[in-house]
């Protein structure tokens, strides 16, 4: 991984602290590195590496946006610190639990899935890394709930369709393997 990637890898562990990965004792840096890797694999745009290592950032830690573009402005040029802000805020769910306390599971994420399925190609190809790499790990340590979440990515891929197309089929494919 080049230094880039490193020092923002190494941003993205210090923000998620002392957080573990649900279902198994590694640190949760593990599955950003994970998602950024499988989209390496399709995709050779930094932001999108970047991003991909960024994307639970906003989501799951106290750091800010204004911190992350300070943080990314200086190490990469505007443009590409811009890109990769804005794919982590694409990539941050809207619709949780502490803001919208009145929607069950199933509507928020019924209005989850349509914000995705507008959000920009680069946002869905991460997101469909992000759906391979944690539907082993959910339905390996918890099959009733991995049940609910490989039917949840399934609902989320039929209407994600403008992210890397083969990276969406290797998801699909990977979810009617799990299945």
């Amino acid at each position: 991984m080049e230094e880039l990637l490193l020092k923002i890898k190494d941003f993205a562990d210090k923000a998620h602290g002392d957080q573990m990965r649900k279902y198994t004792p590694e640190r949760y840096i593990v599955h950003p590195e994970r998602v950024m890797l499988i989209c390496r694999e399709y995709v050779t745009d930094i932001p999108v590496q970047a991003a991909a290592l960024l994307h639970d950032v906003l989501e799951d830690t106290p750091v800010t946006s204004a911190e992350i573009e300070q943080f990314l402005t200086e190490l990469m040029p505007q443009a590409q610190a811009r890109k990769t802000l804005e794919l982590v805020e694409e990539l941050t769910d809207v619709y949780i639990k502490k803001d919208f306390p009145h929607l069950n599971r199933k509507s928020r994420k019924e209005m989850e899935t349509t914000r995705l399925s507008k959000t920009s190609a680069a946002a869905q190809t991460i997101k469909y890394a992000d759906l391979i790499d944690n539907a082993f790990d959910i339905l390996k340590h918890d099959p009733q709930f991995g049940r609910k979440f490989i039917n949840e990515a399934r609902c989320l891929l039929k209407h994600m369709k403008n992210g890397n197309a083969e990276l969406r089929q290797r998801a699909i494919k990977t979810l009617d393997k799990l299945s």
